[in-house]
């Protein structure tokens, strides 16, 4: 089974974008390098918001061999080209997706989306990047959660730029 990994940056006070929807805040370490992450993808989910980001002037092409998946109730398909827009069947297409062959499937953002992928029990992994600084508000790192979940931590790293990735395990909802 496929490995779903929430795979995102934080401030310190653990928001993911701030109180305006920025992301400028995020620091750039030239010592981090992406091209190992994205050798090890090739399937990104996004929440609407996010992905409305990344439709922004300016924002990154994905690589073309990724296939994008869009969880929304709003968006209409036949205007987003080149994604898959998902509604409200998202359990089936989740089950499916990781029922495939092929690399981690990264859950790109956001916190609406973390959350209720966690209340199935579909996610793996939290692969977080801690900025160096204080947000004071904006998008939590995740929505509101039915139950915790015990996670394990399994790797750190500090890198000269300040910014500490933290790798935990999703263990589940306690037992």
């Amino acid at each position: 089974m496929r490995r779903i990994v929430y795979r995102v940056a934080s401030s310190l006070d653990g928001y993911i974008c701030g109180p305006r929807g920025e992301i400028d805040w995020i620091v750039h370490d030239p010592t981090i390098s992406l091209t190992s992450l994205y050798a090890s993808v090739d399937t990104v989910l996004l929440g609407r918001r996010t992905y409305e980001l990344t439709q922004q002037p300016g924002a990154p092409a994905w690589p073309p061999k990724w296939r994008i998946f869009v969880f929304s109730r709003t968006l209409h398909a036949a205007q987003h080209r080149g994604v898959t827009v998902v509604g409200t069947n998202f359990g089936d297409v989740i089950a499916a997706l990781r029922a495939e062959r092929g690399g981690d499937i990264w859950l790109f953002g956001g916190a609406s989306l973390f959350a209720s992928l966690l209340s199935l029990h579909a996610v793996d992994r939290l692969d977080l990047s801690v900025m160096p600084l204080l947000l004071g508000g904006g998008t939590p790192l995740s929505g509101p959660l039915r139950a915790h979940a015990r996670l394990q931590l399994t790797q750190s790293e500090a890198y000269p730029s300040g910014i500490v990735r933290l790798q935990y395990d999703i263990l589940g909802a306690p037992g």
